[in-house]
Order: C-alpha cells, then structure tokens, then sequence
C-alpha cells in the first residue's frame, strides 16, 4: 500500500510539471469542486478519514479501531498536503441510496475480547473523533446553541463514545456510540429532478441492542426495528465497553430537502461568527502602523530634507550634533559584517519565504485553496518553497557579491542547504516519535523520498541557477567609500545595548499579527476551518510595514549615536519576533489546550519550534532589506568632502 501512494506521488508530482509546461489548456476545474448529479436510487460512496484527538494530536486510520469493514479495504488516492496532515480516506461498509431513507440497517454483529475492549476504551479516554465523508463534504455533529434562533455550531466528526456512570454506582464506564442517524441534505434541480448534496451531518447514539434467540445474518432487533417503525432516539440504555460484550452496529439514513445551493455549501461550516475581533485585530494593528508610519516620515524629513540640504544652516549647536550625528559614520556604514556568509544565507532564505507566502496568500484569496480541495494549502506552499528557491538564489548571491565573495557555489550550497535541513531534522525526529506511536499521522517512507526528491531534484538546481545568474551581474556599488581603518565606536546609552534594543523591536511585529495567530493556532491544533484568507493578508501586509519600520527606526537611533555596526542587528530587530511568537505558543498550549501526554507537548512544541523559526527567518529578512534600502538612500543623498 505504501509503495502504492508513494507511486501517486511520484505521478502528482509529474502532472504538475506537465501543467507548467503545457501551454495548450483549454480547461481545467480543481479537484474536489467540480459538482456531482444524482438521481433517484444512485449509490452515494461513503468513505471514511482518520480518527483525530485534540488531546492527543496524533491521528489513526478508521480501521486501525476494530469498526466493521468492507470486504476489501480501498485506499483513496492522496495528495501530498493530505499525506503529511495524516489523512488516511478508506471505503467503508455503509450503503446509501439517494433519496432512500433506510431505518435500523444493521452494519454487523461483533463481541468484544480484552485486546478490542482496550482499544476503544483508549481512543474513547483521548475523546478521539470518527471522520467520514461524502461527496467531498465531512461529516459534522450538529450542537445546537442555548439562543434558539442562532444557527446551531458544527462539529467536525463525532466522538468513539463517551465516559459516564449508571445511576446509583460510582464506578466509571466506556460506552460507545453504535447506533449513528445520518442526515443527507441535498438541493434539488426543478427540472431534471436531479440533486446535488449540500450537507451531511449525523446524531450518534449508544444503545445496547436486544434481539431473541441466536445471532445470524436474519436477526431482527428488539430495540431497532423498521418493520414496527421502533426507532432509536436517545442514549438511555448504553452500549457499555467491556470484554464479552456484544455489539450491533446500526444506522439510518435521512434525506432532507435544502435550499442551500451547491456552491454555498461550505458556508454552513466556514460560518464565522468573530469577525467583530478581526476587524479590531486589524484596526489595532493599524494604530501601530500609523504611530511607527509618522515617526519614519518624521526621520526621513529630518533626515533628507533638513540635514542633507540644509545641515549648514542649523539653528543651535545642540541640534547640530543631534544631526551629523549618523553622518560621521560614513565611512564605516558599509563595512561587511562579521558572519556575511550566513547573513546572505538568511536574506535568501527570508526572500524565498516572502515569495512563497505572498503568492499563496493571492491563491488562497483567489479560491484557489478552497477546504474542499483537502491537503491543497500545504501542497501549494511546499512546491511554491521550491520554486522560490530560485530567488533565493538570486539574493543571496547579489548581495555576497556586494560582500566582494568570490566562491558563489558555496554560498549556494548553503542558501539551499542551511533552513531545509534545520527543519527536516525536527521533522524527522518528530515523524520517529508519531511512528513510534503507530499513528497514521507518521509520513510514509514514499512520501519522505518524495519530499527529499523535491528538495535536491528542484529546489537545490534552482537555488544554483538563480545565485549563478546573480553573481553573473555586477556588484551593487556602495553609496560612499568605506576607511581602511574601522572607527571606533563611542560608548552607547544603556537604551541602545543591541540586545535590549533587538528585543524592544520584535514587540511591534508580533502585536500586529497575534490576535490574527489566535485564529490559526486555533484551526490548526483543535481540528478548526481556517478560511478567513482576506483578514490574513491585510494582517500579513501590516506585518511587513511593521516589521520595516520599526527596523529603519532603531536603525535611524543607532546610527545617530555613531554605531555603523547595523547589517545583522537589522534582521534581528524585525526576527526577534518569532521569540514572542514562540512564548505565545508556549501560553497557548498551557491555557488552550488539553494535551496531557508528553509525546504529544513535544510535537507541539517541536513544530512550534519550526513555525517560529519560519517566522524569524521571514521578519527577519523583511527588516533587513528595509534598512538596507533606508543606508543606502540617506547615505547616498549627502555630500561627503
């Protein structure tokens, strides 16, 4: 089964290089939007996903629980953003027909011995989930809301069973839920009477079944009968958990008529109730934006306008020192830095994530990565990484170059090598601990070749090409010439120490994106839709006017006070960030969420590390080329004797 997938993935990867390379296309509809007729009487195929657990985080297959099976299990082809989710779509044993409700079908008979009795009272202790779908669209538990009139709040899947006691005993049990009322929704076209599924929900109920003599395939229940139209509608006599016991599962199926048009399908699930909190996330940051936007046009008319063409004609010698004071250094401002090998490494990095990030932000925006379209979004944002390597080339060799580098390869080898080997390595050892678990969130030995086969048969040769075709251009010429010997920098003010100072700027940054991080955070770890891709990008724009001009602020302050030495302090300002992003993920985790196994704290954690990192790397690059751009400009307007 595994060299199967990894088969699909070799094949998903090749169609996306026939994609980019046919011109010839005259149509084309995304996976999983195109919409599906049905007649009266067709067979609708259920599938089922993963069981997951916000308590645990790691994902198993359906029938890695001891559920009724079909005759033979088939594994639904997977792309590589469902692979790495852990998504895991099987065939299943339910059989619906279109507009047929069925009542008490009986799915199978089973008794449950020790090893099977333990298995479901684990993933019932976890409060793990049962996932299904059907025509795309996943299974949700409808709760209704204490105001009546609200629409009521849907939960993704429904739980293995549930914990309680019977009255008058303390001892606490297992019950399961074998008995599941489904409801198919569906709109119906006038005309051709055909229909098109727009929702499908289920109640689950734990019943103990009772039927008279032996079992066979012909028995008729007691408790579930369609013949005497005995229905199950409540939990009052629980199906309990414990070796010996017998188990019926059962379920109806009901259709129901909507007005809901195929295309608004998904708004009953990616119904946002909070967008009052987002507006104010945004005008919140937006204040930031405003009070960083007037102190840069303060400096920069001051800087430009007076002290360029006017610093002759200063009022009082107070201000006169005040104003050269970033003048004096000219000599040195473009001194390379200590480390500028691994400063243009990261300034590539940073580029080629702003690249990924920006375009997939303008896919998402466009409906391109739709929840429809499962395991779309991280399928997307992996090959736009390897894509992009290109321009992470590019940067990192134009600006060594400008270092006066000679050895472009190196430099190359290490753009393409330094962030993708960090976070495989976190990867693979977080992906050893979810195998260890036998989770079915582990990635695949395919997948991992595929990934691997991404990152050294794309991304390694377009990180070469884009570093050749910048070193082939000309070195960017500095604005001023730079002393042979360093000036010495005067002691600093205690505001100005470049920890406290890198520290103070990280702050900024992360206050205009955190309310935003809520949200994600949120989708990501308690099994949510994130959909909200609009609000992301005017919180990604503001992030990166944030992130520069807080970086051209304390670089403008540093320079005042005769320190040139700004290259990394510049990254690091904007990067520092992903420190209170980290410390953000670190409160989430112990106020939010309710993990209480250490595996699951140190994949938590461990991916945590990742996305911060990705955080530091872009922020970072974000303010470094800001203030990049801000020394050149001023320095380059002046009159140097």
């Amino acid at each position: 089964m595994e060299a199967r997938r990894s088969m699909e993935l070799y094949a998903s990867i090749s169609a996306i290089f026939l994609l980019f390379l046919t011109g010839d296309v005259h149509s084309f509809y995304l996976p999983g939007v195109a919409p599906q007729d049905f007649q009266k009487g067709d067979l609708l195929s259920v599938k089922v996903n993963k069981l997951t657990s916000t308590k645990t985080q790691l994902p198993y297959s359906y029938y890695s629980l001891p559920y009724c099976r079909p005759k033979t299990i088939v594994d639904s082809r997977e792309n590589l953003g469902e692979v790495l989710r852990g998504d895991r779509i099987e065939n299943s044993p339910y059989v619906f027909k279109m507009r047929e409700p069925q009542m008490c079908n009986i799915l199978c008979h089973q008794t449950l011995d020790a090893k099977t009795a333990k298995q479901f009272k684990e993933k019932i202790e976890d409060e793990y989930r049962v996932n299904m779908i059907l025509d795309n669209l996943p299974l949700v538990v409808p709760i209704p809301r204490l105001d009546q009139e609200s629409p009521p709040v849907y939960q993704l899947g429904f739980y293995v069973g549930l914990k309680g006691q019977y009255a008058g005993s303390k001892d606490e049990k297992f019950f399961i839920h074998n008995h599941l009322v489904f409801t198919v929704k569906y709109h119906r076209d006038l005309q051709t009477d055909a229909a098109r599924i727009v929702g499908f929900e289920v109640k689950p109920f734990s019943v103990k079944h009772e039927y008279e003599g032996k079992w066979n395939e012909k028995t008729r229940l007691s408790t579930c009968d369609p013949h005497s139209k005995r229905t199950v509608s409540n939990s009052n006599t629980p199906q309990e958990v414990a070796e010996k016991q017998e188990i019926v599962f059962t379920y109806d199926v009901e259709f129901q008529e909507s007005d809901v048009k195929w295309a608004s399908r998904w708004d009953t699930y990616l119904l946002m109730n909070d967008d009052q909190i987002h507006w104010f996330s945004i005008v919140n940051s937006l204040m930031i934006v405003l009070f960083l936007s007037g102190m840069v046009a303060m400096i920069m008319l001051r800087t430009l306008y007076r002290d360029i063409s006017k610093y002759n004609e200063l009022e009082t010698q107070e201000e006169a020192q005040e104003e050269t004071g970033w003048k004096l250094v000219h000599g040195d401002v473009f001194r390379p830095p200590n480390n500028s090998d691994l400063l243009c490494v990261y300034a590539g990095t940073g580029v080629q994530f702003f690249g990924m990030i920006l375009v997939t932000m303008i896919f998402a925006i466009l409906g391109f990565l739709s929840p429809s379209n499962r395991g779309g979004l991280m399928t997307a944002m992996l090959l736009l990484w390897v894509f992009m390597g290109l321009f992470a080339g590019y940067s990192s060799a134009r600006l060594y170059k400008m270092f006066k580098g000679t050895e472009w390869k190196k430099i190359a080898l290490r753009t393409a090598f330094m962030f993708p080997a960090t976070v495989f390595g976190i990867f693979f050892v977080l992906n050893a601990i979810i195998w260890g678990q036998k989770s079915s969130g582990a990635v695949p030995f395919g997948t991992m070749f595929a990934l691997v086969f991404l990152w050294f048969g794309i991304s390694l040769p377009l990180v070469f090409v884009g570093s050749y075709v910048g070193f082939r251009k000309p070195a960017m010429e500095d604005p001023v010439k730079t002393n042979k010997i360093p000036r010495q920098i005067p002691e600093q003010a205690w505001y100005m120490n470049p920890i406290f100072s890198v520290l103070i700027g990280g702050i900024l940054p992360f206050g205009a994106v955190f309310i935003e991080l809520f949200f994600i955070l949120t989708s990501i770890w308690l099994n949510q839709f994130y959909y909200i891709f609009g609000f992301l990008f005017i919180v990604f724009i503001i992030l990166i006017v944030t992130c520069a001009e807080i970086t051209i602020v304390l670089c403008y302050f540093q320079l005042c006070s005769e320190d040139y030495l700004w290259w990394w302090r510049s990254y690091l300002t904007s990067g520092s960030s992903a420190l209170y992003l980290f410390l953000y993920a670190a409160f989430y985790f112990f106020t939010k969420l309710d993990i209480t196994k250490p595996v699951s704290g140190m994949l938590y954690f461990g991916y945590m590390l990742i996305g911060s990192y990705a955080f530091f790397v872009l922020t970072g690059a974000i303010g470094f080329y800001s203030c990049f751009w801000f020394t050149r400009l001023i320095y380059s307007s002046v009159k140097i004797d």
